[in-house]
């Protein structure tokens, strides 16, 4: 059940004669939208988008941080490329890498294991649990609040697992006005079963990442596998694939220019109702430091792995990552710097202001809100530089690992549902995986080097700002020295065993008391700090408590403004599945330039260097050279690559199917353009573009140049 607000103000909007195709919306908004959606070209009643049980939403899925989609009823899953990187870096080795050579399970015994902790999660049922929430938190604040609010989502998600094979989260939306619980099969037996190679699947690499024109075949699969009995199990060679409710068919004809498409997916977050403060905070402090601390992060990491080593393998993944981050900051900036989002923000928050004092009853209930949440926003940043670079030295996978280690310990003391969340009966699966997966992702030297560089950071902070108890372990009461404190650390890994997978394991199932006794040094650190980073952690709880008391005012304001204002009201996104629709189309990047929405196969090897990253395998040249199309042109005299829509997506949505009117897959979104980067806080319908892979490129790489006739043929292909 939705709230009264959201209802008649999203009325408004579809009454309204102009709309941008703005908006990620929850799956129950979309018959309320139906008349838009069919104007647009969809095909399929708009009632059975919004029912998750269904086609096609019964189809899309999560990955814990990318999308997917189910394409044959064998289990097949397709994704990004870049959101499997993980499992091909895992299934990597000097000897056969093949994130540089691609894989391909000619059948499903030969599928790959993937990272440990990999998993597939199907939802299942939504249900506004609102009510439940915020019972008996009305007169609370600060921390009382906030653990009145954690004991009852806690409450719900227990009973909603009884059931061990589902997965349940109790998500906020419109900042803690609505709580809906989520209910998803969680399918733990997630296998490898194709990737093409590096020149296809990150074509262009870092230099291309969020440009256009853009040359990805950002694609690859995987195959979801249950026990024989039809159940989430862990892996087995007894299980079978797993057969899903629905799938989608794959277009081999595409789209054109102009055409309605629309992305289902699960986009991760976004902040577009943050208050001018925050944005000031953000644009001007937050993101040009973790800029430029990133950027150092991923230099330390290449100055102390060769590449293609056994130890720049382990951190290709975290590379990425890291480089993705770097280039999405400096387009966040720039925009920022070009733009008037900020002016527009505290214009927006002068007129809401005058509206709520232009009105006696709005007035006593939304008076004080903003200065109350901008209070607020300012103490949280009070400590923000020592927090910054205290989180850069825990971030070494020695110390993060050993405080998870501690952590557990001295939370398996409570009862189960007095634990903190992370460290609970039903998180303890996904523990044990970040425990394996740091066999694979770990290099010491590499770990040190950055642990040493984070630690003279901190220690140049003012005595003041920093922890004693961290001071005391590193021995930085008198300054930093690089000879001295390498030594320190040096011999700190020497005498340590966290790097071995069996101990990790081990330590994870001692007691709090045998833990303490360890003599492990990273241990010992985890120890000596644990008391004053719990009490951190109540005072931010604290001032959580007291946020998410002001955010849900703040809201119920906008709603009511926005209504008020015949404008668009949609909730900032949370991981939670969400539809958002456009159409096919290029844009005007500056003056004088028009992108078209389309790449090519030819635009493709006009940009080839056969250097890396711009180096496509050579058979696919061969293909593109000798004009061996196939059935994949949809109409054109060449085979598409990428294309561009206005859907409004935002990390999280990568891997998400790109359907058109027919809910056909026609495309996988998995990035956007470098002036849309900003997206997660401003729309701009002008350069607001996302870059899907085309199903015919996807299609055309399995068919006439990886020969994944197999796969293929399992699949629903529509010509």
């Amino acid at each position: 059940m939705r709230l009264k607000p959201l209802i008649a103000s999203l009325a408004i909007v579809v009454s309204g004669s102009t709309f941008a195709d703005e908006g990620m919306w929850q799956p129950h908004q979309l018959p309320d939208l139906e008349s838009i959606l069919k104007a647009k070209g969809l095909e399929i009643d708009a009632k059975s988008i919004s029912k998750l049980t269904e086609f096609p939403m019964n189809a899309v899925i999560s990955l814990g941080g990318c999308t997917a989609s189910f394409v044959s009823p064998k289990g097949l899953v397709v994704t990004n490329h870049h959101c499997a990187y993980g499992s091909i870096q895992y299934n990597s080795t000097p000897e056969n890498n093949i994130l540089e050579n691609g894989f391909l399970a000619k059948k499903p015994a030969e599928d790959l294991p993937a990272a440990p902790g990999s998993r597939v999660y199907v939802t299942k049922t939504v249900t506004d649990v609102t009510k439940k929430v915020i019972k008996g938190t009305e007169k609370l604040s600060a921390k009382a609040r906030y653990d009145a609010l954690e004991k009852n989502e806690k409450a719900l998600v227990s009973a909603c697992e009884a059931d061990d094979n589902y997965r349940c989260n109790v998500y906020s939306f419109h900042g803690g006005l609505e709580f809906y619980l989520i209910k998803s099969l969680e399918i733990k037996d997630v296998r490898l079963a194709y990737a093409p190679a590096m020149g296809v699947g990150k074509y262009g690499g870092d230099i291309d990442n969020w440009m256009w024109p853009r040359h990805t075949g950002d694609f690859s699969f995987y195959r979801a596998y249950v026990g024989k009995d039809g159940k989430p199990a862990e892996f087995s060679e007894e299980n079978v694939p797993y057969v899903p409710d629905s799938y989608l068919s794959v277009s081999a004809k595409g789209v054109q220019d102009g055409d309605f498409v629309m992305v289902a997916g699960y986009p991760g977050r976004t902040n577009r109702y943050r208050i001018a403060a925050e944005v000031d905070y953000v644009f001007n402090t937050s993101y040009p430091k973790a800029r430029e601390h990133n950027s150092k992060y991923v230099s330390l990491i290449e100055e102390n792995s060769e590449d293609g080593s056994k130890a720049r393998i382990a951190y290709e993944s975290t590379i990425a990552g890291y480089n993705n981050y770097i280039k999405n900051y400096g387009s966040m900036i720039e925009s920022f710097n070009k733009g008037t989002m900020y002016e527009r923000k505290k214009q927006f928050e002068h007129d809401l202001t005058a509206w709520i004092n232009s009105d006696r009853k709005r007035k006593k209930q939304y008076g004080s809100v903003l200065n109350d949440l901008s209070t607020l926003v300012a103490q949280s940043q009070q400590h923000n530089e020592r927090d910054r670079m205290l989180g850069y030295v825990h971030r070494s996978q020695m110390i993060s690992t050993a405080r998870s280690l501690y952590r557990l310990a001295y939370e398996q003391q409570k009862p189960d549902s007095e634990r903190e969340s992370g460290y609970q009966e039903r998180d303890l699966p996904r523990f044990e995986a970040g425990l394996k997966r740091m066999s694979r992702r770990f290099d010491a030297t590499v770990d040190k080097a950055i642990l040493l560089h984070f630690l003279e950071l901190y220690a140049a902070l003012p005595k003041g700002e920093r922890f004693a108890e961290v001071d005391k372990v590193f021995k930085l009461e008198n300054g930093f020295d690089a000879a001295k404190h390498s030594a320190l650390l040096s011999k700190m890994y020497a005498n340590s065993t966290l790097n071995d997978e069996e101990v990790r394991i081990a330590l994870s199932q001692q007691s709090f008391a045998e833990l303490e006794q360890n003599q492990d040094p990273f241990i010992q650190y985890a120890k000596a700090i644990f008391a004053v980073m719990k009490a951190e952690e109540d005072k931010d709880k604290g001032l959580a408590g007291k946020l998410q008391a002001a955010r849900p005012q703040l809201m119920s304001a906008i709603i009511a403004f926005n209504k008020a204002q015949n404008k668009p009201v949609y909730a900032d996104a949370n991981s939670t599945l969400r539809v958002t629709y456009g159409t096919v189309g290029g844009y005007s990047p500056q003056d004088g330039l028009v992108a078209k929405p389309f790449t090519t196969l030819e635009g493709l090897l006009a940009k080839n260097t056969d250097v890396d990253p711009f180096n496509a395998p050579e058979k696919l040249q061969q293909q593109i050279k000798a004009k061996i199309f196939g059935d994949y042109t949809g109409g054109m005299n060449t085979v598409p690559v990428n294309f561009l829509s206005n859907v409004d997506t935002t990390g999280g949505n990568s891997g998400s199917p790109t359907l058109n009117g027919k809910a056909e897959l026609v495309g996988l979104l998995f990035d956007g353009v470098y002036e849309s980067i900003i997206g997660d806080w401003d729309y701009n319908p002008a350069l607001n573009r996302s870059i899907h892979v085309d199903s015919r490129y996807m299609l055309w790489v399995m068919d006439k140049v990886d020969n994944a006739q197999n796969l293929l043929d399992e699949m629903k292909i529509v010509k």
